[in-house]
């Protein structure tokens, strides 16, 4: 049978709302790529993301645009000079990986030269709020041992105050998603290192990192809207110590597992990263989760549905997907 390709728009619901120092939303839209061939079918999915001039519309149109060569029988490595790094590669390369494993029988982890994956745990992010707010979101989540809370400038102390204070036995990393100043981050370094803090994830807006060179912070510093595929790293060096890899910027697992390899060469530690989508996006960082230092794939916690079947969480730790879902 001949190879087929299939977009399906999604809208997946949040529990109540999720917001960041940019914005505030109560859905994310994904898109899920379907390839089916000789009865078998592989699925991925992506999320089309703003900060990076996607929109559903655009990718859709991206992946139309390359539908030709997708269902002629491209691979994997076809694809990397297809598509840019991006959510629409991103949907095509784990739908390609999904379809492998299914035709072949063989799992992902297997196909990629990878060990056995084993659990993760993930932090569980406290969305962005009022001091009250989030700090009655920590006492909520207490028991969850790693919290990632959003912030946003003025007033994130007293924020990360209130948040240790109600989950006093949790660990902590932070993230700025861009909104901070050098000021900021010259008061919350050692602010925020007293109160436990492991990592401070982009502080500054990702065109004026270059004020990081030479910066003495005594929180590791993780880059994240700076820091897409390989072609990133150089651009890091000695302004961060951690990078934050995601699928949707990476365009896909191929490429992110070839960034992990070479972050972890040029002496970078390791989160693992994702845009809010469900467990068909995360299913394949799972992958590269594996051995990272920070793991960050929480999105199927924070909506109000999800596929079925779905990936299986035992309070914040995360198996490994079931071929029914992806792999």
């Amino acid at each position: 049978m001949p190879r087929t390709l299939t977009l399906r728009p999604v809208s997946w619901p949040i529990r109540g709302k999720f917001t960041i120092s940019r914005d505030s939303v109560t859905s994310v839209d994904v898109i899920v790529v379907t390839i089916e061939e000789n009865g078998r079918r592989g699925q991925g999915e992506c999320r089309p993301y703003g900060r990076y001039g996607e929109t559903v519309g655009s990718v859709s149109r991206q992946i139309e645009n390359v539908r030709r060569e997708i269902e002629g029988g491209i691979g994997r490595q076809e694809l990397l000079s297809l598509l840019p790094a991006g959510a629409a590669r991103n949907a095509v390369d784990c739908a390609l990986w999904d379809l492998e494993a299914k035709l072949s029988g063989r799992p992902v982890w297997q196909l990629a030269g990878l060990p056995e994956p084993g659990p993760v745990t993930t932090a569980y992010t406290i969305s962005l709020g009022s001091v009250e707010e989030m700090g009655e979101m920590a006492r909520q989540a207490s028991y969850r041992p790693l919290l990632k809370l959003k912030l946003t400038g003025d007033g994130d102390l007293e924020r990360v105050r209130a948040v240790r204070s109600n989950a006093p036995d949790s660990r902590l990393v932070v993230d700025a998603n861009e909104a901070w100043t050098m000021s900021h981050l010259r008061e919350f370094g050692p602010a925020f290192a007293e109160l436990g803090v492991e990592m401070i994830e982009q502080p500054l807006p990702a065109d004026k990192d270059q004020d990081l060179i030479g910066i003495d912070c005594p929180i590791p510093l993780c880059a994240d809207e700076s820091c897409h595929d390989t072609a990133s790293l150089d651009q890091l060096r000695g302004k961060y110590s951690m990078i934050n890899i995601k699928l949707d910027k990476t365009g896909g697992l191929t490429e992110a597992l070839a960034l992990r390899d070479q972050a972890r060469a040029a002496g970078f530690r390791i989160m693992a990263g994702c845009m809010l989508a469900s467990s068909l996006a995360m299913a394949p960082a799972v992958l590269v989760a594996q051995g990272a230092e920070v793991v960050d794939l929480d999105g199927p916690l924070l909506l109000a549905r999800d596929h079925d079947p779905a990936l299986r969480f035992e309070g914040t730790t995360i198996l490994p997907p079931e071929p029914a879902l992806w792999g």
